[in-house]
């Protein structure tokens, strides 16, 4: 079935031109190159492509099985996409954790497996009753579990006592962006197909409605503020980042570096500089001076009983204290020894 009103072709075309527009700036010409940023990138152009797929088969009596491919395909990506973009913005994620990409790589690596071996052209039934009804699932549960993601920022919505910040709000606005294009498709994929392609035109308009209304609608692709500083990080997600965070101390020496912040070992462990401060002084119980000594003082100690070649002074400075003084309170302290008393033990 086509239509051949010019209004609807120009509204849900437009939809689309604009959102492979604002997909390639965040994905390719942004000046900030935030994580966040990418993904948001992503998950609009993933939702362009399959939008487009439906303008294309709506408006046109043309019926390439390439192109009808690419959209499905792209409709795979929209969930994962999301969840992504949603995760990084509320925890502040600096770089994609490596997990991150081999799950993203592996859901490109099953479309396109499946593409190249089943393609829509010799599979047409395969892919109309099978493929296409397995990707609505996946987008579905991807779509679910974003929402969890959003749990704090969402009953903070519907608490009247605390006031949503323009980053929370647009990000739930995608959320439920998402969750109507959703729909719109599963009850287009029963009945008129017509109504994911206006949808997505309706809810694109409105979350450009919401920026341009917006005076500080710059915030709303740098970091969202911390609000959760008194909520303790899961003992079980301790533990897991407590264990990565000590290989990556052990690995790459951070510790030597006497100008060593905080926002540095975040970056290296791929966790916002609030959660690994959260991390830190709820969990372990350590401030990030206190624990970054420990790693020196460890290497001194390493130091005094195997090698030579250094003076007390040179030991200092080889384990990452900046200066002489520091470093021998500061073994004093945590060790009850000046460092030439811990030496004789050895001589």
């Amino acid at each position: 079935m086509t239509f051949d009103n010019p209004v609807l072709f120009f509204f849900g075309a437009l939809g689309v031109f604009n959102g492979l527009l604002i997909s390639l700036y965040l994905l390719f010409f942004a000046r900030q190159k935030r994580i966040q940023n990418f993904f948001f990138g992503l998950l609009v152009l993933m939702l362009s492509l399959r939008i487009g797929k439906s303008v294309y088969l709506l408006f046109t009596e043309n019926r390439d099985s390439l192109y009808i491919q690419i959209g499905l395909s792209a409709c795979f990506l929209i969930g994962v996409s999301l969840y992504f973009y949603l995760k990084s913005s509320v925890e502040n994620i600096k770089t994609a954790p490596r997990a991150w990409k081999i799950h993203y790589g592996i859901l490109l690596l099953i479309v396109l497996f499946v593409g190249i071996i089943k393609p829509r052209a010799t599979n047409i039934e395969l892919w109309n009753n099978y493929f296409t009804l397995f990707i609505y699932v996946v987008w579905g549960i991807y779509l679910l579990i974003s929402g969890f993601v959003l749990n704090d920022i969402i009953q903070k919505f519907f608490n009247k006592k605390e006031k949503s910040t323009t980053q929370e709000l647009w990000l739930v606005g995608v959320y439920i962006g998402n969750g109507l294009i959703f729909m719109a498709y599963v009850i287009g994929y029963f009945y008129l197909y017509l109504i994911g392609t206006l949808t997505f035109s309706l809810v694109f308009y409105a979350l450009l409605f919401f920026l341009l209304s917006k005076g500080n609608r710059d915030s709303i692709f740098r970091d969202i503020p911390q609000k959760y500083a008194s909520k303790k990080i899961e003992d079980v997600e301790a533990k897991a980042l407590a264990k990565t965070l000590n290989e990556v101390m052990q690995k790459e020496k951070l510790y030597k570096n006497p100008n060593i912040k905080l926002n540095d070992v975040a970056e290296k462990v791929n966790i916002s500089t609030h959660k690994l401060s959260q991390l830190l002084n709820d969990n372990i119980g350590k401030s990030f001076a206190l624990f970054i000594n420990e790693y020196r003082i460890d290497e001194a100690k390493r130091l005094i009983k195997e090698s030579n070649q250094f003076t007390l002074e040179g030991i200092g400075f080889e384990a990452g204290f900046s200066s002489r003084s520091t470093f021998y309170n500061t073994f004093k302290k945590l060790v009850s020894q000046t460092p030439a008393e811990f030496k004789r033990q050895f001589s």
